[in-house]
């Protein structure tokens, strides 16, 4: 059972006891107490013989009543036997008002086991206690008979849909988890990219900077005319270093899927990066047709994006070209440049590259987690090309 119910208070050293268990408990001591009440006014010999039998029950629910019930410590099973075992007592005595009783004691069977207990379980108590009035036959009781079965398959399916209901929940909290477990992982590789871009880009040239600035002070004193042109040297770094932050801060921002859909939106952030960056742009495949998950497009546009800013900040490249296609239900994305490439020549898959541990590592990891293939080919000092499919 869900364990988020509300507890009914109770004094100082009393365990707490949810409501509806509070609810189950309050209902086996008032059967209880009923059948202790009419054991000690019976007349037979055999029904007041059974009043211990009943006084004890009546402790065993006080007993639940307080949060100690069998219930509590485990024995599901063993707690509706028990009381199963206490109906067909009373089903088989000869009490005042026993039908009514009776009754009454197969309903409270019937409520704890549709809400503790398995399908099978309610099935086996149905059978056996159907077959115990059918066989024994008490004189006041053949009529409990039939109610005995529709009430019983009535709870065997409120049973059924309950644990149906759990199955679901716990799948739902299975697939939570791994969303959140997902998610967590996509945010460290993002903070991942981004302490490795701010530490190669920015922190780099800050660096760069202060040294700068150190050896222009020391030519102060000795040249002035170098110390001015290193002062305007300094000066073009300062503006290139500005444009490099403006570019670093757009690289953070999530990449957006327009109302066009994907294959517009790429080529507007290819077109667009050509007018900043200054690299000649060939965008392959405006009429491709694709209609991805609007998580799945807006990682693959991120790609797109991140591999354009590799270009611009590590390639020297002077043209690159970005091809999109559909092969049957899978997207193919492509960028290829004429720069520097990679440190290390020849093509390799996805697996080979994280076993490597080579290439761009969050295109990496974004194609891993959209269980795409990506083919990375590099030829030191002349090109590179990645090539990406994606299942849609």
């Amino acid at each position: 059972m869900i364990s988020t119910e509300t507890s009914r208070p109770g004094p100082p050293g009393v365990a707490l006891v949810p409501h509806w268990q509070f609810s189950l408990a309050m209902f086996r001591l008032l059967l209880g107490a009923i059948c202790s009440v009419l054991a000690f006014a019976a007349t037979g010999d055999l029904a007041r013989n059974s009043l211990g039998l009943w006084i004890v029950y009546t402790l065993y629910a006080l007993a639940a009543l307080r949060g100690r019930s069998l219930e509590r410590r485990g024995y599901m099973l063993l707690s509706l036997l028990v009381d199963t075992i206490f109906f067909l007592i009373c089903a088989a005595l000869p009490l005042q008002y026993i039908t009514g009783v009776s009754s009454l004691f197969y309903l409270f069977i019937l409520m704890s086991a549709a809400l503790l207990h398995t399908p099978r379980e309610i099935f086996f108590v149905v059978l056996g206690t159907t077959l115990f009035l059918l066989v024994a036959r008490p004189s006041e009781n053949v009529v409990l008979s039939p109610g005995v079965l529709l009430s019983g398959t009535a709870v065997t399916v409120m049973a059924l849909q309950r644990q149906a209901l759990q199955d679901r929940l716990r799948a739902a909290a299975r697939q939570s988890a791994m969303f959140r477990t997902e998610a967590e992982h996509a945010r460290e590789a993002e903070r991942q990219r981004i302490a490795h871009d701010f530490h190669d880009g920015p922190l780099q040239c800050f660096v760069g900077f202060q040294m700068r600035l150190q050896v222009l002070r020391k030519m102060m004193d000795r040249d002035a005319g170098k110390a001015v042109a290193e002062l305007e040297e300094i000066q073009q770094l300062a503006r290139d270093q500005g444009e490099e932050i403006r570019q670093f801060v757009r690289s953070m921002r999530p990449a957006e899927i327009d109302g066009a859909g994907l294959v517009p939106s790429i080529k507007n952030l290819v077109e667009r990066f050509e007018r900043e960056s200054g690299i000649i742009c060939t965008f392959v495949g405006s009429n491709t047709r694709v209609n991805p998950k609007a998580d799945a497009a807006t990682e693959i546009l991120q790609i797109v994006r991140e591999g354009l800013h590799n270009v611009q900040k590590h390639a020297q490249a002077k043209n690159v070209t970005v091809g999109v296609g559909r092969d049957e239900d899978t997207f193919e994305l492509s960028l290829e440049d004429d720069g520097k490439g990679f440190a290390f020549a020849g093509a390799y898959s996805l697996d080979e590259l994280d076993l490597l541990k080579r290439g761009p590592i969050t295109i990496r990891s974004r194609v891993r987690n959209l269980r795409g293939e990506m083919l990375l080919d590099s030829e030191p000092g002349r090109r590179a090309a990645l090539k990406i499919r994606i299942p849609i």
